[in-house]
């Protein structure tokens, strides 16, 4: 099959890019490189610089191809508070042009990276896909809420095959956002550094952590998939913050401070996915445990000491 893969240089799609490659599938990675690197994209690969903003060269180079995985959305959420603009354009606006593009060239097939963030505060946990989408608390939130919308009026309108898929919270080797906003990369880079570690909330948030080649697997099982579908991927195993320090305090073999930072405005006490639905109709699960995803994540680092 013959993959169009946007946002293909950063660090979820470029783990999907060789997952691909390695089954032999045909990829293409179109990138801006304003968050990815080209380091990163598989030498296999034919590697496009092109902005999903330009839709005359989206058109050129979509055509072709059996299926698009779009992942070159902007995703640091406190930077979407500071630039609502910007994410509006690239995450939304981006996400409509690549749409067109896809009609006007004959390719009507997408898997589009979304988050459980679309679920906002859940009344339940663990969240199932027929849950209500909550009251969004940022712009990237709304960002991927009215992108999963757009994908969904295309299937209803052109006969589009989608599948959403709604990522709990991705970690492993490869890591390198600038900045970087999630949890155990920034943990992990500290105790390397042997810094104070900031924490907010005491570390009692519950969040349900997914190791990158797992869910990278959950993007080539739907390949096949045709009409209109939602997973959740998660590992359905919710992981207190501060017990997430602690294991990794033990993989190193000691401990550094713990800086205090209080309460952070937006923050949902617990994300813990039901993955019931991708487990039964794709036969996926995850295989990495978290203790054996954060050795290798430390091992990555602990490699990549320009990094910390």
């Amino acid at each position: 099959m013959k993959v169009f893969v946007t946002g293909g240089a950063g660090f979820i799609g470029s783990t999907v890019t060789k997952l691909l490659l390695d089954q032999n599938h045909e990829v293409t990675v179109f990138d801006n490189l304003s968050k990815g690197k080209e380091e990163f994209v598989d030498k296999r690969a034919t590697f496009i610089k092109g902005d999903i903003l330009d839709q005359e060269t989206l058109e050129k180079n979509l055509k072709g191809h059996d299926t698009v995985i779009h992942m070159a959305s902007f995703i640091e959420v406190g930077e979407s508070i500071k630039k609502p603009v910007g994410f509006t354009q690239n995450n939304i606006l981006g996400g409509v042009k690549l749409l067109e593009a896809m009609k006007n060239t004959g390719v009507k097939k997408i898997i589009f990276s979304s988050s459980a963030c679309v679920y906002g505060r859940p009344l339940e946990n663990p969240i199932t896909e027929n849950d209500p989408l909550g009251e969004q608390e940022n712009p990237y939130g709304i960002t991927k809420v009215t992108t999963e919308q757009f994908c969904k009026l295309y299937h209803h309108l052109f006969g589009f095959d989608v599948i959403i898929l709604r990522y709990f919270n991705p970690y492993g080797p490869g890591e390198l956002h600038e900045p970087e906003t999630h949890a155990i990369p920034n943990f992990i880079k500290a105790v390397l550094a042997k810094k104070p570690i900031p924490i907010f909330w005491k570390g009692e948030q519950i969040r349900d952590f997914i190791y990158i080649d797992d869910l990278a697997y959950a993007h080539v099982l739907p390949l096949n998939l045709s009409g209109f579908h939602i997973f959740n991927v998660g590992t359905e195993t919710g992981m207190k913050i501060i017990d997430v320090v602690k294991e990794i305090f033990d993989l190193v073999g000691y401990e550094v401070a713990i800086e205090d930072k209080g309460e952070r405005k937006g923050d949902v006490q617990e994300l813990v996915a039901s993955s019931q639905k991708i487990k039964q109709q794709l036969g996926w699960s995850p295989k990495t445990s978290l203790r054996e995803g954060l050795q290798k994540t430390i091992d990555f680092f602990h490699s990549h000491p320009s990094s910390t």
